[in-house]
């Protein structure tokens, strides 16, 4: 689900049915959140012609967060992006778009079209499609977290692909041990070890869905002001947080501004806790507090 893999495990109960309804709900937020699924909350959205649409609390919440980080970055973040990122195919299959495309899809991104009034968005410019792929993952985690504390699971570790949370304490006592990916190597290959107590656990990368074609990667965390690839200097970020939504945001703003701008970034943000940045040089930056080795 999610255009990934979920993997959710509990500690301390023998209910195996509570993980199930954990899964399902992941498949609850999809069908409202998807931006391709027929019928779900954004696709109404954007195919209202700019008329205003009513949606669920759910998805109200996490477009006005996505509006925050849009100030936050002035626009670097852009939930409205969605026309930009549906152009691109990252299986290199469809190769790059045309330049034309990209430039008539990337007059349409800007967050400050969005009017969100209560659980009623509109679209100013009825041209523009939002996608909450930067932050959807994050708030779902948080989400599942919350119903397996409610039905009083003692600790668990939710992973959907690259956001991870980890609540309550290991059995053994132990800290959480997360391994951060290296930039594109092997699945297995790793840049180190995070050990935290709960938190969230968010890894974003260049590597995750790329192509290379004339010798040139093009990776999928696109530059709203220039519709292609982001050329930072980061190749993987990696954001300890409060809350994964946060972290979710996070490590793509990261990629999106590089290493000179990103301590600034995160000091300002809220929840933040530490991060892991893997440099195009090989260089691992930490920032915040981390535990990494």
């Amino acid at each position: 689900m999610l255009d990934t893999i979920c993997k959710i495990t509990v500690y301390g109960i023998e209910d195996k049915a509570i993980v199930s309804e954990a899964l399902d709900l992941c498949a609850e937020y999809e069908a409202l959140l998807s931006m391709t699924v027929e019928g779900s909350d954004v696709w109404r959205i954007n195919h209202s012609g700019g008329t205003p649409v009513t949606v669920a609390q759910q998805t109200a919440e996490i477009i006005a967060a996505g509006l925050e980080y849009g100030r936050l970055t002035d626009g670097l973040f852009d939930i409205t992006i969605g026309r930009l990122s549906a152009l691109w195919d990252f299986t290199g299959q469809s190769g790059i778009p045309a330049r034309s495309e990209i430039e008539t899809a990337r007059q349409t991104v800007d967050y400050r079209q969005v009017v969100l009034d209560g659980y009623t968005v509109q679209l100013l410019n009825p041209e523009a499609w939002i996608d909450l792929g930067g932050i959807a993952k994050g708030y779902i985690a948080d989400m599942i977290a919350e119903f397996l504390k409610e039905r009083q699971v003692p600790a668990a570790i939710i992973a959907l692909g690259g956001n991870i949370v980890a609540y309550g304490q290991k059995p053994d006592g132990s800290k959480w041990l997360i391994a951060v990916r290296k930039p594109f190597g092997e699945q297995s290959d790793r840049s180190g070890i995070l050990k935290t107590d709960e938190a969230s656990i968010v890894s974003s990368g260049k590597y995750e869905r790329q192509f290379v074609e004339n010798g040139v990667l093009y990776h999928h965390i696109l530059n709203p002001n220039t519709g292609m690839p982001v050329g930072s200097d980061i190749d993987g970020a990696t954001i300890l947080s409060e809350r994964s939504m946060d972290g979710d945001a996070l490590s793509t703003i990261v990629l999106l501004v590089g290493s000179q701008r990103a301590a600034s970034i995160l000091d300002a943000a809220r929840g933040f806790i530490g991060a892991v940045l893997v440099l195009d040089s090989g260089e691992i930056l930490t920032l915040g507090e981390v535990d990494f080795s």
